[in-house]
């Protein structure tokens, strides 16, 4: 069972958790941070501190306890040197749908990007599997942590061309089995092997875009507004994808959205970001025991 803190900007408390190598991931500070923007040190905050089962299964593999990414100090400023992201500390639990919310123009986006290297984060802020990602393989590093935007954006070519474009830069074939296999992961039938990008619905070509990241076999996915332009069946559909991919494979999930409904049904722990900063961290039926101003006025106005 894993246990995650809530109402600071890091979760870094794990019971029987495999050792993660610290020589390379730099030490919380201990006393400059105070994400709820009320406190004036760190034992007072600590007052405050809850915990959390993010899985409640009993059953649950071990492995569900282990920290996936890890970000540390992340901070990113404009080409005006306005902050877009301040000093961001979270832990991602492997195994979890984690979402991100908050108001727009909050850095949701420019931080899900930094996961990978879609821009270059500082060296030594973000970390997956314990190892900086700024010294990981660019291309090697999206295909473990695949991403999907809010619109697909398909190749030239038939669906199982799509699907089989990013293991062909690795040199492999996928067999037509393979690639139906992909579809019906993303809720798609086998009528769809052959049909090119026109001959699809926004929703269609979303799961096949999904189908065309999970060819590379991501450990992590990362989602910015994936269903934003879909019609409510095409969001459940997507949605069911990937509460099964959670628990059928145990994929870590990321997912920005400004659905607070969507964030409640499916995620397991969620991010409230204002100003670039985490200011809550909170499971999802506990959204409304926010405490920072803004993102409580975010979340009164977005129900």
């Amino acid at each position: 069972m894993a246990e995650v803190e809530l109402g600071q900007a890091v979760l870094p408390a794990y019971k029987n958790t495999l050792p993660i190598p610290h020589s390379t991931i730099p030490p919380r500070s201990s006393t400059s941070y105070t994400p709820m923007g009320s406190y004036t040190g760190l034992d007072e905050a600590e007052q405050r501190l809850l915990v959390l089962d993010v899985n409640e299964d009993e059953n649950e593999n071990e492995s569900s306890s282990e920290v996936k990414i890890q970000i540390r100090d992340l901070s990113k400023v404009s080409d005006k040197s306005v902050p877009i992201l301040s000093k961001v500390n979270v832990d991602i639990p492997r195994g979890v749908i984690m979402g991100v919310i908050g108001p727009s123009g909050s850095g949701k986006s420019t931080f899900l990007r930094a996961l990978n290297r879609l821009w270059e984060p500082p060296s030594k802020t973000v970390f997956l599997d314990g190892k900086d990602i700024c010294d990981l393989d660019v291309l090697g590093l999206r295909r473990r942590v695949g991403m999907l935007f809010q619109l697909p954006a398909l190749f030239e070519g038939t669906v199982a061309d799509n699907i089989r474009y990013g293991p062909q830069l690795k040199g492999k074939k996928l067999s037509d089995n393979e690639v139906y296999k992909l579809l019906t992961l993303a809720d798609l039938d086998s009528t769809f092997f052959s049909k090119s990008g026109g001959e699809l619905s926004v929703g269609q070509a979303q799961r096949v875009a999904l189908a065309r990241t999970l060819a590379n076999e991501p450990e992590v996915l990362l989602l910015d507004e994936p269903t934003s332009a879909l019609d409510p069946i095409s969001t459940q559909n997507i949605e069911d994808v990937l509460v099964k991919l959670k628990k059928e494979r145990g994929m870590t999930i990321v997912m920005v959205s400004h659905s607070i409904k969507q964030i409640q049904r499916i995620a397991d722990v969620v991010c409230l970001l204002v100003s670039g900063e985490i200011v809550e961290i909170l499971k999802p039926d506990k959204l409304s025991e926010a405490k920072h101003p803004m993102a409580l006025r975010f979340l009164q106005l977005s129900n």
